[in-house]
This record gives C-alpha cells, sequence and structure tokens, in this order.
C-alpha cells in the first residue's frame, strides 16, 4: 500500500501525459515554452484569481512576494507554529523575524486571536497556513490586516482547490502561494509552485524577480533569483489540473470513510461551516500516536508526523522560543498522524486500515 499512489494516477492519465511531453521533447522549448502562460491562465480560470504566476517551487511561491513587498531586517512577518519550515524560512531568509502564532485548537489553523496578540509595530504581514487541505480563517486574518495596515499571503501549499463559503484558496488575500511538489494534490514530477494575486504591480514584480529581476531581456532592474517552472511540469500539471475536480471529489470520499469508520477512536479532522477541504492530508489525532504508528507500519500500511515539532522548537529557532509559546501546536505535535490519503484508496483499504487502528485501541 502507498502512502500516496502517484503510479496508479500516471497510469490513468498516461497517454495525455505522454502526449503533453512529447509536445515539449519535440518543440525543446523547455523554459518559458507557451505551456507555461496556458498552464497560468488554467489557474486563474480555476481560482478565480486575477493573476497566477507559476515559478519553481512552493517556497519560492511565498519566497518572491516577500521579496516583491520589500520584507526585510527589523521587520516582523506572523506564522502558524504548526506547518511546515518553510513558512517561517523564507521569512528568515530575508532577514525578518518570523513571529510564531498557536493555532486553533479545532481546526489546527493559526488562531486570529493569537494573531491579533503577537502584531507589533514591527510586524508587516501574516501568513495564515491552510493546512492540511482546510483554508484558515483568512476572513479574521484580513481583517486584522486591514486593521493594522498589514498584508496577508496564504500559504495554499496544502488547500489548492478548496473552498471557504463558495470562494476558492488562492483568491482570498492579497496574495496567495501554493506548491505543486509531487506529493500536493496537485502535484507536478518535479518542484514548482504558483502565487496568486489581484495586484497587478505585485504580480509584475514577482514576474520580474523569478527571472532574475529582468524588465526586458538583459534589463535588470532589482536583485532575483532564478525561480522559473520548466516547460515539461507545465505540460504535466496541464493534463492533471483538467482532472483535478474528480479528483477533489475522489478525495473526499476517502476522507469520509476515514471519518465514519474512526470516529469515537481517535480524533479526526474538523471543517469549520462552510469549509471543503482538498485533504491534502487525512490526519488524525491519538495520545498514543506512537504505537498506533508502529502498529500500522507492522502490518505494511504507511504513515506520517505532519509535524512532530512545532516551529518554535526547532533548533535554528532557539533564540526565539519561549517555554510557554504555543501550547496547543506544542501539544498537537505530539499527537497527529496523517493516514494514507490519494483519490485512488478503495473504500476496502480504508476498512483494513481503520480496523487495524481500532484493534490496537
Amino acid at each position: 500500500m502507498d502512502f500516496i499512489d502517484l503510479k496508479t494516477q500516471y497510469r490513468a492519465y498516461q497517454t495525455e501525459i505522454d502526449a503533453r511531453i512529447s509536445r515539449v521533447l519535440s518543440s525543446a522549448a523547455f523554459i518559458q515554452g507557451p505551456e507555461v502562460n496556458e498552464l497560468e491562465q488554467a489557474l486563474v480560470k480555476f481560482t478565480g484569481a486575477k493573476h497566477a504566476v507559476v515559478c519553481s517551487s512552493g517556497t519560492d511561491a511565498l519566497l518572491l512576494p516577500l521579496m516583491a513587498l520589500g520584507v526585510g531586517p527589523g521587520d516582523e512577518v506572523i506564522v502558524p507554529d504548526f506547518t511546515f519550515f518553510a513558512t517561517a524560512e523564507v521569512v528568515s531568509m530575508l532577514g525578518a523575524t518570523p513571529v510564531f502564532a498557536d493555532i486553533d485548537a479545532q481546526t489546527w489553523n493559526i488562531d486570529p486571536a493569537d494573531v491579533a496578540r503577537k502584531i507589533t509595530s514591527r510586524t508587516k504581514g501574516i501568513i495564515p497556513v491552510s493546512l492540511y487541505g482546510q483554508c484558515a480563517d483568512l476572513d479574521a486574518c484580513n481583517a486584522l490586516a486591514q486593521k493594522h495596515g498589514l498584508w496577508v499571503l496564504e500559504d495554499a501549499a496544502q488547500s489548492f482547490g478548496a473552498t471557504n463559503n463558495g470562494r476558492r484558496s488562492c483568491s482570498m488575500t492579497r496574495i496567495a502561494a501554493t506548491s505543486f511538489f509531487p506529493a500536493k494534490p496537485l502535484g507536478a514530477y518535479g518542484d514548482g509552485g504558483a502565487l496568486f494575486t489581484n495586484d497587478d504591480l505585485l504580480a509584475a514584480q514577482t514576474r520580474s524577480l523569478l527571472n532574475h529581476g529582468q524588465e526586458g531581456r538583459y534589463n535588470h532592474t532589482r536583485i532575483g533569483i532564478n525561480g522559473r517552472l520548466d516547460t515539461l511540469q507545465a505540460a504535466i500539471l496541464l493534463v492533471k489540473l483538467a482532472h483535478y475536480p474528480d479528483e477533489m471529489v475522489a478525495r473526499d470520499h476517502v476522507a469520509n470513510w476515514y471519518t465514519e469508520r474512526l470516529q469515537g477512536a481517535v480524533r479526526t479532522p474538523i471543517l469549520s461551516p462552510g469549509q471543503t477541504s482538498v485533504w491534502a492530508q487525512y490526519t488524525i489525532a491519538h495520545p498514543e500516536r506512537d504505537r498506533i504508528a508502529q502498529h500500522l507500519q507492522s502490518k505494511g500500511i504507511p504513515s506520517s508526523v505532519h509535524y512532530p515539532k512545532p516551529l518554535h522548537l526547532q533548533p535554528v529557532y532557539a533564540s526565539l522560543s519561549k517555554p510557554e509559546l504555543c501550547p496547543v501546536a506544542t501539544d498537537l505535535a505530539s499527537k497527529v498522524l496523517s493516514l494514507p490519503m490519494h483519490p485512488f484508496l478503495a473504500e476496502k483499504d480504508v476498512d483494513m486500515i481503520c480496523q487495524e487502528i481500532r484493534s490496537i485501541l
């Protein structure tokens, strides 16, 4: 059994993917080929954002807007304490300071009330992470930003396609970023990412920054990076995006099977009213997480911990850590366990996984 079954997915779309790849190989337009612009237009149509700018990774999709916004030394950016390291890493890379906010005990996304407590005169923005596939409380974050003159950058690396009262993730904040890492709900066959905005100037600036700060060939107006998305990855993503709505429905079925079978045995995910999730992970919580994981492994069932350590306890951030910082995130990190999740997972396999979890408990 696979934690994420990319092999079955490839076989399902193989004819289309191979044809797209062959077209790129024949054209030899490996950088900035026509598929890149085609993908951006398809992403705009899917999300409802005015601009989609594809780039080389989800990390660069977070970094580029921060560069365009001038984030640097002396600035603070509020991030959730419970997320992948990249969310805070990009802040630190620019010399600014990540400020860790605790998470909501129900949704496991950033707690707007704690965000409000962490805002200072040095705060420039908020990066709420839409964790595990469900949008964070972006309305509350936007309200805080408007009140204090901040920007909001949604880290939608795990939530591409999720909705909040009918609005798509990646379209509800000044900027948003997603990842096309192969294991993401919409994944490429290598690294890739995209950022989204309705701001014409931000879109233009990030396009320049991802191509060495160029505005016109060999005319460099700012210091940038090499952050372009390969044409081959764009071609693959175009095929997978066409099938993505069906995959989201299938993911929802799998999540519902898990929830029905695990109720009362472990803590299952809670969706806020009006929210849909794309289930980047199906993550349970239990005090005996490690014993459950070991038992599943003994039965040939993979699992993973996303994430075993909150950001404020990472060694590199030891100078920012305090014993009382983010108690909800600290507690949750010792309990979470992600189970196999992909749109090709059979109901009988979910039955077996859930039976094994119940048997060990």
